[in-house]
Parts: structure tokens; C-alpha cells; sequence
């Protein structure tokens, strides 16, 4: 992993036990890593679903470290038993493909807003000391009315999986208020980096132009290409992650993250070929059933998290870029 020149974090997680829901997951096992390295004692929860992104070799040679449970958040015995001794849970697991939400909004609704119930109201019930950080998503926020988006900028998702992400923060924050529960709420933008799916878009659609990239094929680029995007490298979320966890300005908080690097997607595309030494991008004419819920530009402030927790993102666009081609050069095998 890049040097972030983060905090230490060790007096906060050193022996701590600390819970990642989607934990074999690309955020997850990522953060675990971190984790590890400060001497946590890390318990993940994945179900291994083939459509989302758990992937047990997204913790290879760090397996000693950790405790693997293989595991459903949408059984609420499962999490009353796993909640129980934690000193913080991340809640990461969630389904994040826009269109398998609109074709399949009920599977939508079981993780994305039932399940982050059954995880708040176990910890109400038996663990209300833990702290948690809950990872929503910057598509709650719809097609932008200005740019950057900040945290006071309107609701109003396009689709299924932001209408569920509204509801699962939601809880977070109602828990915090009402039940004195020590929640944070992060929403993220386009995460990337080392360990994401690349098999297909339902994690982010840079995951799928990698992996045709490395194999030779056009990069596929949804419009004119002149759509604005923020990205954020993962090392520097799973920063922001651990800062929201430990910083006692951030209890009761939402945030957004957010980069100071603004790139259309023809321009991420380009460079992206230039990291690689070759390759090759072409427009294409949008899906029907994606032009309905694209949002066009959008890109985030992240001054709050800036001001409030002293975060900023680290890693350059294409230092990040560079470093996730590497990894998919050298474990095609493993996530094709």
C-alpha cells in the first residue's frame, strides 16, 4: 500500500476488537489490512454473495491476523452474536450496483436499509458502547443543483440504491440521537484502488475499464466523455474511516469525501492508457437503462472532514492509478 503519512493509530486500535461487515470486500479487506498492522484483533463478516466483491484472496498472507466469519448481515442472530465485545464496528457490506437495484430493488432493500437496522438495534441492544462508521454514497444526492456537492446540498436519489442508502444512514444518525449510539456516517465518492471488483460495473465502473485495459480492449466511455468526476484512492478512505472512528469531533456526523483532483472521464481514460504504456478508449452511446439514472457531473467538497477531522486526500490520481495497474498486472488470475 502507498504511505498516506497518516496518524499512527495504534494507542486507538492496538488490542481493540473491531468488526468489519463486508469485510472480504474491497474497502474491507483494505481497512483490515490497516487494521492488522496496528495489532486490532479484526473479525470480518462476508457472505461471499458471487455478485458483490468479497474475495478471500483480498486477505492473502495477513489470514493469521485476522477471524474470518462467513456470514449474512441480513440474519439479525448472526450480528446479535458478532456485535457482542466489540469495541467498533465498521459497516461497509452493503449492494452497490445502481442498476441491480432497479431490477432487483427488494434485494436492495434487505441489505442497504434492513440490514443496517438489525446492526443498530443489535448494538442498542446488546453493545451500545461500540462506535460505528456507516459508508453511505454521494448517489444520495442525485443530480447536482451546484458543484462541489456539500452535505447541505438537497437529497434526492435517482435510483433504488440511493433511496435504500438514505434510509440505512438514516438509522445511523436517528440510533445516535435517540439511543446515545457513537455513529458516523461517511458518504462516499468513486473509491479505487488495489482489491476492487473488476469483473463488471456493479462496484464502480473504473474496476471494468481496468480489467479491459489490462486484457487489451477498448476502454468503453458512456456519452462525450466530458462528464466531471471526483475519485478518491483507497488508502486514503480507509484514513478517513479510521479518523471517523477515534476523533471525538466526529460523533454524530456526516461527511463527505471528496478530492482535490477534478477529471472528465475522457481525461481519466487517457491517462489511464498513458500509466499502462498502451491501450486504447471509445465512445459509446449511453444504455437506455443508464442514461436514466446517470447524474451527469458531480464532484464533492470535503471541507467539513477537512475542517472538522483534519483529512485530506494524499495520493495523486495518477500515483493511485499506477499503483492499482501494478496490482491487477501482477493477480490478473485472482479477480478475473
Amino acid at each position: 500500500m502507498l504511505d498516506i503519512a497518516s496518524r499512527p493509530f495504534h494507542e486507538e486500535f492496538a488490542g481493540k476488537r473491531v468488526l468489519i461487515t463486508g469485510g472480504l470486500g474491497f474497502i474491507g479487506s483494505n481497512l483490515a489490512r490497516k487494521l492488522a498492522a496496528l495489532q486490532a484483533q479484526v473479525t470480518l463478516v462476508d457472505s461471499l454473495v458471487p455478485e458483490y466483491g468479497g474475495n478471500l484472496f483480498n486477505v492473502d498472507g495477513i489470514e493469521p491476523l485476522l477471524r474470518v466469519n462467513i456470514a449474512d448481515i441480513r440474519d439479525p442472530h448472526s450480528l446479535r452474536h458478532l456485535i457482542q465485545g466489540q469495541d467498533y464496528c465498521f459497516s461497509l457490506a452493503g449492494q452497490t450496483s445502481h442498476l441491480d437495484s432497479m431490477t432487483d430493488p427488494y434485494t436492495d432493500l434487505e441489505i442497504n436499509a434492513r440490514a443496517q437496522l438489525y446492526i443498530v438495534e443489535a448494538c442498542r441492544k446488546y453493545n451500545p458502547g461500540i462506535k460505528l462508521v456507516f459508508a453511505s454514497t454521494r448517489q444520495i444526492y442525485g443530480v447536482p443543483q451546484y458543484l462541489p456537492v456539500d452535505e447541505r446540498h438537497p437529497v434526492n436519489p435517482v435510483d433504488i440504491n440511493g433511496i435504500h442508502k438514505v434510509a440505512g444512514e438514516s438509522y445511523y444518525k436517528l440510533y445516535g440521537k435517540v439511543y446515545g449510539l457513537d455513529c458516523c456516517v461517511l458518504r462516499l465518492t468513486n473509491t479505487y484502488g488495489p482489491r476492487m471488483r473488476v469483473k463488471d460495473e456493479r462496484q464502480t465502473f473504473l474496476g471494468v475499464w481496468l480489467r479491459r485495459l489490462i486484457e487489451g480492449e477498448p476502454i468503453l466511455i458512456y456519452g462525450d466523455g466530458a462528464q466531471l468526476r471526483d475519485l478518491n484512492y483507497v488508502d486514503d478512505v480507509v484514513e478517513a474511516m479510521l479518523l471517523a472512528a477515534t476523533h471525538p469531533a466526529a460523533v454524530g456526523q456526516t461527511f463527505n469525501l471528496g478530492s482535490q483532483e477534478v477529471v472528465s472521464l475522457e481525461a481519466l481514460a487517457k491517462l489511464m492508457v498513458e500509466l499502462n504504456g498502451r491501450g486504447t478508449y471509445e465512445k459509446i452511446p449511453f444504455p437506455a437503462e443508464r442514461k436514466k439514472i446517470d447524474i451527469g457531473d458531480y464532484y464533492s467538497s470535503f471541507e467539513l472532514i477537512h475542517d472538522q477531522l483534519g483529512w485530506t486526500p494524499k495520493t495523486s490520481l495518477a500515483q493511485g492509478l499506477a499503483a492499482t495497474l501494478a496490482f491487477y498486472h501482477a493477480h490478473r488470475q485472482q479477480y478475473w
